[in-house]
């Protein structure tokens, strides 16, 4: 085999997808060609609770181009998707794909109607008459809970020399990638089986969610995700309108289409965030942690996804972070509610977990008089403690994080953003410079991968990962590079077809390089070793490869802010992100993932909230009404890494993906919470919009 010129893994390559992406040719759910699809619109409920009386759907069915419209009474009964147990369940949640007796929050799918267009299906909705009963929104009830301790936490705040606490309410958020939700469905009549071409982050969960809720044979049922124009955790499960597209694809046996209006967003698609955390913590005369309590409430919406219990589960189990904390007192509630569904959303739960425990340090800093930096560094884990378990279940891997520290101080020039921040004070203005340090778990379970070494030359890859838009084929192909010996160029890759990847996980919690590249690694030593054993070309071989453990990216961040008294408006001026993602297998892929990370969590933290009144009514519906960041709030991010490789891979790699969406948003609030400071006024809850500011500074 001719063996590339240089190392591939850690070279800062172009992205090969991006040619025919910018040149318009990607294929997405909505360029799939069907045969004579029907095209399917959703008539949702106007009311968050009450009882369906009638659905009169005569008119419609005799509009133009309608061929049906189906009610909940038209579908069988139909088990929820797996609910991950990663808490302890009590309760379950029902998951229709059409409401059937009551409407349980605004937006939820009433009747479906499958016309010859989008236009006319779009337009026999209006003509579809609904008489419901409205009645009084029920109280949440819990879902699921866990709590954890360690020590006596009790004992540990009697003897407190000092003692914080503090309150974060994040917004809920709509994920809003650029291309929406969609299924495009083909019916096969000679195997009365489906394909199913799903805008998707995981397509082996969709088969199985499918299969599932419609109790279908897996030999009918294929998923293919074509290019996906990004997820964000949102597109991580199959949606009631996704499945229901399935059922009415089998049950008129014709070609199906559904694409989500961006209306539909808003309204139906999983909010992200939305979490309440208490926290308190106990500490020494020296600034030494002496406890933590912390209780996390997180909202599941009408119906739960099977990864619903992530956030809130990843926003307990995550503390105490990266910091000795000999007592801890830690739970973690999840509540249905008559508002939309809430999910995974880029970070589940890791930004929550950050923000509630640097929000503590930062309080502590200041009741204490100690540097902000400082009182980190005299509490992280030293590095000859790792690996490190937690009293939470956690393994932390590897890392010097005092180190990370000083390493981030000096790359960030805190003493230049320090001074800065005192000088607008200085001539009469608002400021505040937040730092945050974090930990961020990616890479848990298994992957699958197959590679087949061909005559010519060439190698073509298989893998259960998946890609949304982050340049799966050019770090895969760098790994197989390296590992078979031949150029970048000389690879192909498929991804995302259960016909042809037969098991697979996809796209989520930062998993995919560090776990499929694992076990793109293993396979094509297998098939070298088949060549080296005199094998004919072509030669397969394939790994299904598990992880020892997760590995834990950390790092730090800062912001400097600048409040005008007048308006209200937070302008962030400068931020700095350190980040050791263990190996990086192309850097300039890494720092796009910290940049667009850093931008969402900009979004969350200063602009973007879903609003819903008491009545469980959508009021930021478009985004007219909900407030995406632009390129000018985005302020200039300075980049600066280490690299600690991972023991817990081959790879030596730790996911970045939610790198910066973890350990921003605590620096950003921190730095809001120092602008405040000095006014002796209380800042407000997230988002930092302009009026909350205004109102919190005038009382």
């Amino acid at each position: 085999m001719n063996k590339p010129v240089t190392k591939a893994v850690g070279a800062p390559l172009p992205r090969r997808e991006d040619p025919t992406l910018l040149k318009g040719a990607g294929r997405y759910t909505a360029d799939i060609r069907l045969d004579n699809p029907l095209h399917i619109a959703f008539l949702r409920s106007p009311v968050a609770a009450g009882r369906i009386r009638s659905i009169d759907a005569s008119e419609a069915l005799a509009a133009p181009g309608v061929a049906a419209v189906l009610t909940g009474a038209d579908l069988p009964p139909n088990p929820p998707p797996d609910l991950l147990p990663v808490l302890e369940i009590e309760a379950t949640l029902p998951f229709p794909m059409l409401a059937r007796d009551r409407v349980t929050a605004v937006g939820e799918p009433v009747a479906a109607i499958l016309a010859d267009s989008p236009a006319r299906a779009a337009d026999a909705v209006d003509l579809v008459m609904l008489e419901i009963d409205e009645a009084e929104l029920p109280e949440p009830r819990r879902i699921a809970r866990k709590r954890w301790q360690a020590g006596d936490a009790a004992r540990a705040f009697a003897a407190a020399a000092h003692v914080v606490e503090v309150e974060t309410v994040h917004p809920r958020v709509a994920p809003s990638p650029m291309e929406p939700r969609g299924v495009a469905i083909r019916y096969d009549a000679e195997t009365e089986g489906v394909t199913i071409f799903h805008s998707t982050q995981t397509p082996h969960r969709t088969k199985s969610d499918v299969t599932r809720i419609l109790q279908l044979d897996p030999d009918r049922v294929r998923v293919v995700a074509p290019d996906v124009g990004g997820g964000f955790g949102m597109k991580g499960f199959a949606y009631p309108e996704e499945v229901f597209a399935v059922w009415a694809a089998l049950h008129l046996r014709r070609d199906v289409r559904w694409i989500a209006t961006r209306s539909e967003e808003f309204l139906s698609a999983a909010h992200g965030r939305g979490l309440t955390s208490r926290g308190r913590l106990a500490l020494d005369a020296d600034g030494r942690f002496l406890g933590l309590e912390a209780r996390i409430e997180a909202p599941l919406g009408n119906w739960a996804t099977g990864t619903a219990l992530m956030p809130a589960y990843n926003a307990a189990r995550i503390l105490p972070s990266g910091y000795v904390i000999p007592a801890l007192d830690i739970a973690a509630e999840a509540h249905a509610h008559p508002l939309p569904s809430v999910g995974i959303y880029r970070g589940a739960g890791r930004p929550e977990a950050n923000v509630i425990i640097e929000r503590l340090i930062e309080e502590a800093a200041a009741a204490t008089g100690l540097d902000p930096v400082e009182i980190r560094k005299r509490n992280l884990l030293p590095a000859e403690a790792m690996p490190h378990d937690t009293a939470t279940g956690n393994r932390l891997d590897s890392g010097d994080y005092a180190a990370a520290l000083d390493a981030f101080s000096a790359a960030a020039d805190l003493d230049s953003l320090r001074a800065r921040r005192d000088a607008i004070r200085a001539g009469g203005g608002i400021a505040g410079l937040g730092v945050a340090f974090y930990v961020d778990p990616s890479a848990h379970g298994w992957e699958y991968a197959r590679v087949t070494l061909n005559a010519d030359g060439t190698a073509h890859i298989a893998t259960g990962a998946t890609q949304q838009g982050h340049g799966r084929l050019t770090a895969f192909s760098q790994i197989a590079s390296d590992a078979l010996g031949i150029p970048i160029e000389a690879i192909s890759l498929e991804a995302g077809d259960t016909g042809s990847v037969k098991e697979g996980i996809g796209a989520v919690g930062s998993r995919a390089t560090a776990i499929g590249g694992s076990a793109l690694m293993e396979a094509c030593a297998k098939a070298k070793a088949l060549v080296e054993g005199g094998a004919p070309l072509p030669v397969t071989a394939e790994s299904k490869y598990e992880v020892a453990g997760q590995a834990w990216a950390f790092g730090a961040y800062a912001a400097l802010v600048q409040i005008d008294p007048e308006t209200g408006v937070a302008r962030l001026l400068r931020a700095h992100a350190h980040d050791d993602t263990g190996v990086m297998v192309n850097p300039v892929q890494v720092e796009g993932q910290i940049r667009g990370g850093f931008a969402q969590a900009v979004g969350e933290t200063m602009l973007e909230a879903i609003v819903l009144d008491g009545d469980g009514q959508l009021l930021t519906g478009s985004f007219m009404d909900y407030a995406m960041p632009r390129a000018g709030d985005i302020p200039w991010l300075t980049l600066s890494h280490s690299e600690t490789p991972s023991p817990m891979n081959p790879l030596g790699a730790k996911g970045v993906g939610e790198a910066a969406t973890t350990g921003a948003p605590a620096a950003l609030i921190n730095a809001i919470t120092d602008a405040f400071r000095p006014t002796g006024k209380a800042p407000p809850q997230m988002p930092f919009s302009p009026s909350r500011i205004w109102a919190a500074l005038n009382g």
